[in-house]
């Protein structure tokens, strides 16, 4: 199944966001953009009290991108959408994500999120030839952006799990090297010595800001990366154990089995009988609606 992550930014006017799991409703003001983790729900209200309605009964009933609802109040438009993710991607983004990233706008990144939302509202109002590249294009440009704009942010979010994990200097070394030799035999020594760290300091402090031990995440990293060789159509089982670092295709299948709860000749069928591209695509607009 696929998952995904909700944005949208407010071009005039005043609104409040609630999302799951966070028990205050937020005001946002003109120029404000936010991004939900996947998975993650959320309602769009005039007040904190009022009672939200389904998008999809709004959505379907108008039959466009472009929809009106309510009257009466001050005008609020904001344009919004979903990145789409496969499920090969969705457990390391959702670890990566916090449950909302919210860009307010007197920050500085806004202004650059602001553009790039735009361009994408006019690919998909008045789409011309080549509009579907260059709006994936500018989904993954907005993704990063608002993973920029988070992580400059200073936020406390930034402050655990896997985002602070990278951005320290010991520990971000050991995942830069295991992202960039997945092939390698990387062994907790290894890893350490390429953290400049003892064995023992380096795997209590990668447990401890990881969640899981070195081993474990390079495995887990591996079979990331095999699925997405396995989607991009129909590569030899032998020579995506060893572009992951497996000498036989036995043992790789057995890890990823482990890892992804299906051998991966079921996990290919299982993406071409579900329909899904195996194209390797990561991140897509689904849609982008613009609402007043």
């Amino acid at each position: 199944p696929r998952q995904f992550a909700h944005f949208g930014m407010l071009s005039r006017g005043n609104c409040w966001l609630t999302v799951e799991g966070i028990p205050d409703a937020l005001p946002l003001a003109g120029g404000d953009c936010f991004l939900l983790a996947p998975g993650s729900s959320y309602a769009l209200r005039d007040n904190p009290w009022a009672r939200a309605r389904s998008f999809c009964d709004v959505a379907g009933k108008m039959g466009t991108q472009l929809i009106q609802y309510g009257g009466g109040g001050a005008p609020t438009t904001i344009i919004s959408g979903w990145f789409r993710f496969s499920a090969t991607t969705l457990k390391p983004v959702s670890r990566l994500f916090p449950p909302l990233i919210l860009v307010t706008a007197d920050q500085p990144q806004t202004l650059a999120l602001r553009r790039t939302i735009n361009m994408l509202g006019s690919e998909v109002s008045e789409p011309t030839p080549g509009s579907g590249m260059v709006i994936n294009r500018l989904a993954d440009v907005l993704f990063i952006q608002c993973l920029r704009a988070h992580i400059t942010s200073q936020s406390r979010s930034c402050n655990k799990g896997l985002l602070r994990a990278i951005f320290d200097p010991q520990i971000g070394m050991a995942l830069q090297s295991m992202h960039d030799k997945v092939e390698a035999p990387w062994t907790v020594e290894a890893l350490a010595t390429a953290a400049g760290m003892s064995r023992s300091a380096f795997a209590l402090r990668f447990k401890e800001m990881v969640g899981e031990t070195p081993l474990e995440y390079l495995t887990n990293w591996r079979m990331q990366k095999a699925a997405a060789l396995l989607q991009r159509g129909d590569p030899k089982l032998i020579d995506v154990a060893k572009s992951v670092g497996y000498d036989s295709d036995a043992a790789f299948s057995k890890a990823f089995k482990r890892v992804m709860s299906v051998a991966p000749g079921s996990f290919v069928q299982d993406l071409m009988t579900s329909g899904q591209n195996l194209d390797g695509r990561r991140l897509e607009t689904a849609r982008l609606y613009v609402m007043h």
